[in-house]
């Protein structure tokens, strides 16, 4: 997050909270239905935006890498028993050498180039002066959950070449700007919705520690993430 002359916010408002971190809250599943992407001229010839701008959705691909990511506790017990048992059947599909064999003539899947591939390039997007978006696709092969999906993507941002901050910076400030709302949200500042996610640790030095929620605020309503997230155990996939 920025203030303006290039230091993170970030960084103020972990020492400030006395080592529990604030950030601005995540931009949270897919771009809103009317986001604007290009505009039709008067010829409908696409008018594109100033700034190129890619989403980046790495989640979605890791989920189809054998051995990727670390298939956590919390994203199982989300999941419907029979959404849960076909992620975990397609998590062993992805590394079965007969298939692979199969489809690609080799007992590598591609997909681990493949996703290097595009994680190089959304850092060089962002380097070239691209701005880049912080999201995913719900659901890949089943086990990519909206929320911790996007915690993810903020890790995996960190493995493809940004600092902590940068990817966090990705992930609220750009945003915001993708959709016109910077004077609203963002960034945490005087005047701004108290749009906030309060988590223990300092993910600006660890960006593990994003997982860490403690509370989230929306319009500075303070909500329990641990009651939300239990209130719909069981039950991603099944409506």
């Amino acid at each position: 997050m920025s203030n303006g002359n290039g230091r993170g916010l970030l960084i103020g408002a972990v020492v400030a909270a006395g080592g529990v971190a604030i950030l601005g809250v995540l931009m949270v599943g897919p771009l809103p239905v009317g986001a604007p992407r290009w505009t039709p001229g008067p010829l409908q010839r696409p008018t594109m935006p100033p700034q190129p701008t890619s989403d980046a959705t790495l989640p979605v691909f890791e989920v189809e890498v054998p051995g990727r990511p670390p298939i956590q506790t919390r994203t199982l017990d989300a999941l419907s028993s029979e959404s849960r048992s076909q992620f975990l059947a397609s998590k062993v599909r992805v590394s079965d050498t007969a298939r692979l064999e199969r489809f690609y003539k080799t007992d590598v899947s591609p997909m681990i180039a493949a996703f290097k591939k595009e994680m190089e390039f959304e850092h060089e997007f962002a380097k070239q002066g691209g701005l880049l978006l912080a999201g995913l696709d719900p659901t890949g092969i089943g086990g990519v959950v909206a929320g911790f999906g996007d915690q993810r993507e903020v890790e995996l941002l960190v493995e493809a070449g940004f600092t902590p901050v940068e990817a966090i910076h990705i992930a609220t400030y750009n945003g915001a700007q993708y959709l016109g709302d910077l004077d609203k949200i963002g960034t945490i500042e005087p005047g701004k919705q108290a749009d906030l996610v309060v988590t223990r640790g300092d993910p600006s030095q660890n960006i593990a520690d994003i997982e860490n929620i403690e509370i989230v605020f929306k319009d500075g309503i303070g909500y329990d993430s641990t009651k939300l997230i239990e209130s719909v155990r069981g039950m991603v996939g099944s409506r």
